[in-house]
């Protein structure tokens, strides 16, 4: 069986204290958030790790940094290193989200060599996929899903594929307040999943965890979740707050999750 996944991706929001608030304030609503077999992961800004990570010592929560570079170390202004993240606390990377495709020209390869860096420290990576709207209206969805797991994933084993997890964020239902309904994101999450099984093996496939990534709230992440490929979800904007994060914990695993 997988364990589900509920991941937090603040994006550049929160301050190191506004992150220790929103920590304090989660165990509390919570009472150990990972009780009942769900898994949670929080991606706060880089500044804020080392204190999100001390924030959840003990409590089974994981910590993800929200990129970093496929070098160890190197004359690379800005950029932060596997090694890094794993001494300020981190558990997680997240890979080859949207925005970090779009707006910073990350490329297939540089999702290759970023998740061949985190696997190498011992990071789980949450390697991100999805198709922009002019790609889902001219129905080439399928085909953009598995250029970017074939790309993304390439040179990697089985076992390493199973291992980690994937995230299906349709790029135009990301801050935009659209949610692909449960049917678009059953099918693509199954196209996932049948692309990993081609690459890597049934066993593989069947053990990698697929997220679902693209404006998720309290109100929706229980009919997402209940879909037979959809292990979690990767949430965004709903996960600032306290509250909305832990009802949505709460809604995936009344789920079945």
């Amino acid at each position: 069986m997988r364990t589900p996944l509920l991941a937090a991706n603040w994006k550049m929001y929160k301050t190191v204290a506004e992150a220790e608030a929103f920590v304090l304030a989660l165990l509390d609503l919570a009472e150990g958030v990972e009780v009942g077999g769900v898994e949670v992961v929080i991606a706060p800004p880089f500044t804020a790790l080392s204190a999100v990570a001390a924030g959840v010592v003990d409590t089974g929560i994981g910590v993800a940094g929200q990129d970093l570079h496929a070098e160890a170390e190197g004359a690379f202004t800005g950029a932060i290193s596997a090694g890094m993240l794993v001494e300020a606390g981190a558990t997680h990377v997240i890979i080859g989200h949207s925005e970090r495709r779009r707006l910073f020209g990350d490329t297939d390869d540089a999702v290759n060599r970023k998740t061949k860096a985190a696997l190498a420290a011992g990071l789980i990576p949450i390697v991100c996929v999805g198709e922009t709207l002019e790609e889902r209206d001219g129905g080439e969805m399928p085909a953009v899903l598995t250029r970017q797991l074939r790309g993304g994933l390439d040179g990697l084993s089985a076992e390493q594929v199973g291992g980690l997890v994937v995230a299906y964020e349709p790029v135009w239902a990301i801050g935009t307040g659209r949610t692909a309904s449960t049917a678009q994101a059953g099918e693509a999450h199954a196209h996932i999943r049948s692309t990993l099984g081609d690459a890597f093996g049934a066993d593989a496939a069947d053990s990698c965890r697929i997220l679902y990534g693209g404006s998720v709230k309290p109100g929706n992440v229980r009919e997402l979740v209940a879909e037979a490929d959809v292990d979690g979800a990767l949430v965004g904007g709903a996960s600032l707050d306290p509250e909305s994060f832990h009802q949505i914990v709460a809604g995936g695993r009344g789920a079945g999750l």
